[in-house]
Formats: C-alpha cells, structure tokens, sequence
C-alpha cells in the first residue's frame, strides 16, 4: 500500500483526531448547499488510515474520481468491474453522504470497442445507441435509489460553442445528448440529471449550453442540473464572468452545482489553452513549479480570497446552488499535481498535504454565515 501511495506522492494521513477541526465545511454549508468531494480508488478502499473517517466528517456528499468512468466500470463488453463503486455506494450510505454518479456519457476515457462494429468499423448509430443504453441500464440501475444524481453527458461542448466532434456524436448524431438523458432517467426515475463541463463561464459555451438545455426543455428531456466544473485558478474567472454564468444557468430553472472545484496557485503554461482538457500537457521546468517547499504566505493568502470570492456569489445564489464539490481531499491527492504539467507541486484545495487547513478554509468557512443570514 504505502509503496502505491508514494508513487502518488501521497503520505500517510493522520488520524481523524489530529486532523479534524472543531467546525466542518458540512455543518458549515447545512443550511445552503451539500459540500462533496473525489475519492480515489486508494482512498474508497480505505488504504488510507483516517482519511474516510475525516471524509465522513467534512463533506456531505461524495463522487468516485474515476471509478464509475465507462473505462473503470465497464472495460469490457459485457465486463463490469464494480468493487470499487459498491464501497463508495456503501460508504456513502453510512455516513449519510449523497452519491454522484460520474460519468455516463464522454468522448475521453470509454474504451475503442464502445465505437467499434464488424470488421473494425464504426459502429452504426443503432449498435452505439444500444450499447449506450445497455451501459446506463446496467450502471444506473445497480445504484437506482442510492445514487443522488448522474453526470449524464460532460464535456459535449467546445469553449467556442460549438459541438466537440466526439464519436459519440459523429456515430449517432446530434440527439446523442437526449438519449442519452432519457436512458438515464428510464434506469432511475428518482436520479437527478445533469450536464457537466469545464470552462463553463466562457460566454460562448455559456450560451452554448443554455441553448442546448432550452432545447431539452422544450423536447421534455429529463434534465435536472448544470454542473460547473470550477477548475479554476487564482485571479480566474473574474467574478463576473462567474456571476454571469451562475445567473444565466440558474434562469433555466435547474439546479447549478460546482463539480469538480480546485484553485491552483501555479502558472499556466504560456503554450497551452487554459481549460481542463485532459490530452493537454507541457514540459516541467523550474518556472512552472516555484512552489516545492512550501506555499508562500501571500500565496495562500490570494488563494483564500480567491475561493472566498467564490463562495460569497455560490452563498448568495444558495436558491438554486444545490452543491459545491471539490476535486479531490487535499493537496497531495489534487490532479492538478500532473496537469497541466506531469510532477509539479500545486496546493489547489482548502487542506494541505497533512490534511491541515489552510487559510483557504477558514476564508470558505466565514462565508457560511450567509447560508443562516447571520
């Protein structure tokens, strides 16, 4: 275990009496919003001493990081690998958590046999479909009742407003979102559904998706929320894209979630469109990992009143904002730590590598007031 562990570079995590602090971001956001994190495979098997124990406290709501991707749970036709989810499904259940099933339908991460027909070929739209559905009536209904709600589609959408040109779209056509939403809620009527992407307060796909929802809409698409992914970073999004895009996602009259939320301190490589498109990737050089040793105290400062920004508009939208997740536990565990560069050392998250909060939490903290109108 320890030897997995280090090849992540994540320590041992203390135990829940050293970790824990005397207010949780669950009791904190009670009255406003569920407080969700990422659990990793090594984490939802609990090789890691303390740290569910601590999940259990901290958050009210829980996603498996990759677990329950098409790649994870159904590598194979006809092959399905659920250990791992069944923990976090039963995990979840005792510790009065909320389950949110990620992902369904992807353009990354599903493996080549899904796109595949006879002899090598594509895959025609009624095989694709099939498959489609066979893979949501499977996963879906293993986990109907015990599993909050599903990122149905994510990421069908380019920053610009246009259509990703994913397989899925290329090989059943442009009502591959709608079916793929109707599947989904014939498996459970109960889930929640939603649409998740990344950059989603860039103003062309803001519009894009809006778009696309009013047409769900009115085709009466079971569509329940938006989820914002939030991988942001100090300075980004300015408030008022943020504000913007909340607002014009909240019009709709759906549920708006930040999914998948960290605040990297480190830069952007200068080559590279800032976004969260998982083939990116860049060189590391000095430059790029200034923080090795440690998070300087301005830096941390900036971050915290970057994510105080952010839960000040989610409070204040606390109508419509049904939950905030953040994308991993603390900073060792973090993808920023590879991405957009491969070994840096970023401390996106509100608890450091010793699960010990950081000035981000106490500024996340005081913006709790707001959920009681104290």
């Amino acid at each position: 275990m320890k030897t997995a562990l280090a090849a992540l570079g994540l320590a041992l995590l203390p135990s829940p009496a050293a970790a824990q602090t005397p207010d949780t971001l669950r009791d904190a956001f009670d009255q406003c919003f569920l407080v969700g994190t990422a659990l990793n495979r090594w984490f939802i098997a609990d090789e890691v001493p303390g740290l569910l124990d601590f999940v259990g406290d901290q958050f009210s709501a829980v996603t498996a990081e990759n677990a329950m991707k098409w790649g994870r749970i159904h590598p194979e036709e006809g092959q399905y690998a659920v250990a791992i989810p069944d923990r976090l499904v039963s995990f979840a259940q005792a510790n009065d958590m909320a389950v949110v099933g990620h992902t369904l339908v992807w353009h990354s991460q599903t493996p080549d046999w899904v796109f595949e027909g006879e002899g090598g070929q594509p895959a025609s739209r009624e095989l694709l479909l099939g498959r489609m559905k066979d893979h949501i009536d499977t996963v879906v209904g293993r986990y109907r009742g015990r599993v909050h709600g599903w990122d149905v589609v994510n990421e069908a959408i380019l920053d610009d407003g246009s259509w990703r040109p994913s397989k899925w779209r290329e090989q059943i056509g442009p009502d591959f979102v709608e079916q793929a939403f109707r599947f989904a809620h014939e498996a459970d009527p109960k889930a929640e559904l939603y649409y998740n992407d990344y950059n989603m307060t860039a103003p062309g796909k803001r519009d894009a998706v809006v778009a696309m929802v009013k047409d769900l809409q009115a085709k009466g698409v079971p569509i329940s929320g938006i989820g914002m992914q939030g991988h942001f970073g100090i300075g980004r999004p300015s408030m008022e894209d943020f504000t913007a895009a909340l607002d014009a996602y909240g019009s709709l009259g759906l549920k708006v979630m930040i999914t998948e939320l960290d605040v990297t301190v480190l830069p952007w490589p200068e080559n590279l469109a800032v976004g969260a498109d998982i083939s990116s990737a860049a060189e590391n050089r000095e430059e790029l990992d200034p923080y090795t040793d440690g998070l300087p105290e301005e830096v941390a400062r900036a971050q915290a009143d970057q994510y105080a920004a952010l839960f000040r508009e989610l409070v204040a939208r606390k109508d419509f904002v049904s939950r905030v997740t953040f994308w991993g536990v603390s900073d060792a565990d973090n993808w920023k730590n590879n991405f957009p560069v491969r070994g840096r050392t970023d401390h996106p998250m509100l608890f450091d590598r010793d699960l010990q909060p950081k000035p981000a939490f106490d500024a996340v903290m005081a913006e709790a007031k707001g959920c009681s109108g104290g």
